[in-house]
């Protein structure tokens, strides 16, 4: 690893901006309702308010994160811009794990900006991007497919190359056979609820009913 190179958080948060600055305010994402303005006050919360920030997982406390989130949105769109840009402030604690805590987050975000309007192209990363896109990817997909009644192989299609390939294997040992086969950064949207992906499913009828009827993400 280039201890020079910018991480892919750091990379990803850049590139979301300047998508969402070519996007304009209005613009559509993924994220159901959601537009580019919505999406951006939510990042801004997130980590500027880390005492309400846990609403993304508590509902007790999603209606004051949804509440501080409403109250950002009416702030100037490229200051807005400017605070996503600026990373979390001095006393977030995001702002000391933004490698760990934000490369999903800021990836899978960008991609819901990019494939909002219908028409999108895969973008290209190098072994390293993804390799760990992948490792994010399958951690979170084995954390809701652990209990589904299926046997799911996390599969990359030919032609991808990582460091450490071969399928990873969660689900319940003795139930039917599924394979969910997809690039890495496919896999990551897929994983974390997204629709506008290239993920192909295949194997027992009743196990791929049952890996499509678990819910994903958070």
């Amino acid at each position: 690893m280039n201890p020079d190179r910018r991480t892919l958080a750091q990379r990803e948060r850049s590139a979301l901006v300047e998508t969402m600055r070519a996007a304009g305010p209005e613009a559509p994402t993924l994220c159901a309702g959601w537009t580019t303005r919505d999406l951006a006050a939510h990042l801004v919360v997130r980590e500027a308010r880390p005492d309400a920030a846990a609403g993304i997982v508590l509902p007790a406390l999603a209606s004051r994160m949804e509440e501080l989130r409403l109250r950002e949105a009416e702030r100037p769109w490229d200051e807005l811009l400017e605070k996503i840009a600026a990373g979390a402030p001095w006393y977030s604690p995001l702002r000391y794990a933004d490698r760990l805590a934000n490369a999903a987050e800021y990836l899978v975000h960008h991609e819901d900006v990019r494939r909002a309007g219908g028409e999108w192209t895969t973008r290209e990363f190098d072994v390293e991007d993804l390799d760990r896109i992948w490792a994010l990817g399958t951690t979170v997909a084995r954390t809701f497919l652990r209990r589904v009644s299926a046997r799911v192989d996390l599969r990359t299609p030919p032609g991808i190359t990582l460091t450490k390939s071969g399928a990873v294997s969660t689900g319940a040992a003795l139930a039917p056979m599924v394979s969910v086969t997809a690039a890495p950064v496919e896999l990551i949207l897929w994983a974390f609820g997204r629709d506008a992906v290239d993920v192909d499913i295949s194997g027992a009828q009743g196990g791929i009913d049952a890996v499509r009827a678990v819910p994903r993400g958070f």
